[in-house]
């Protein structure tokens, strides 16, 4: 075999050492992705279990608002139900809306906004939705760089042949926070 034939083998065992290395490193980066999408779930599951402790009390001071409670609880285990990213996303949505409602409803209420077990509770939740917050971060950061790797030359011609693909986006689809407040301060 002459100098030719062992700088061709020399270049295909490289060759595939690189692309080890890149599945690796893919392996990883969508292993990370996966990771943070169970952070979220995780915590939506936590929100979730939450829900029915914050119905009940509330429910003991505001008996007539009996359909916003009932649409929390009916509702509290969607996101924990859903499949794949975008209707996870959607469920969570909708229960941050709802979760928001019931918080409104409280604040009609001077006794229970004054319950001690009322404010734990809804500082429980306050904690929990940071942490939520910093879920949906971490799963985003794991995915934008998964993403970047599979989009990145010269990663990107092996791939798609391993077999892997861009990851969806944990997004928020709320119009109301696509944009700013508009904020007007009274005349005194």
């Amino acid at each position: 075999m002459g100098v030719i034939g062992w700088v061709g083998i020399a270049i295909l065992v490289l060759v595939a050492f690189y692309a080890i290395a890149v599945y690796n490193r893919l392996v990883r980066l969508r292993a990370l992705a996966r990771e943070g999408f169970s952070g979220i779930t995780v915590q939506l599951r936590r929100r979730a279990d939450l829900v029915p402790n914050l119905v009940s009390t509330v429910l003991g001071y505001a008996t007539h608002e009996r359909e916003t409670l009932d649409q929390v609880t009916a509702h509290r285990t969607d996101a924990v139900s859903a499949k794949g990213v975008e209707a996870t996303a959607q469920a969570d949505n909708m229960m941050s809306a709802m979760l928001g409602r019931l918080i409104a409803v409280a604040e009609a209420y001077p006794d229970l906004k004054a319950d001690d077990n009322f404010r734990q509770l809804q500082d429980e939740l306050a904690t929990l939705e940071g942490e939520l917050q910093g879920a949906r971060r971490y799963y985003n950061a794991t995915v934008r760089d998964l993403n970047t790797r599979v989009r990145s030359f010269p990663d990107m011609l092996f791939a798609a042949p391993l077999g892997f693909g861009e990851e969806p986006y944990y997004q928020d689809e709320d119009a109301a926070i696509q944009t700013a407040p508009k904020v007007e301060f009274g005349r005194l």
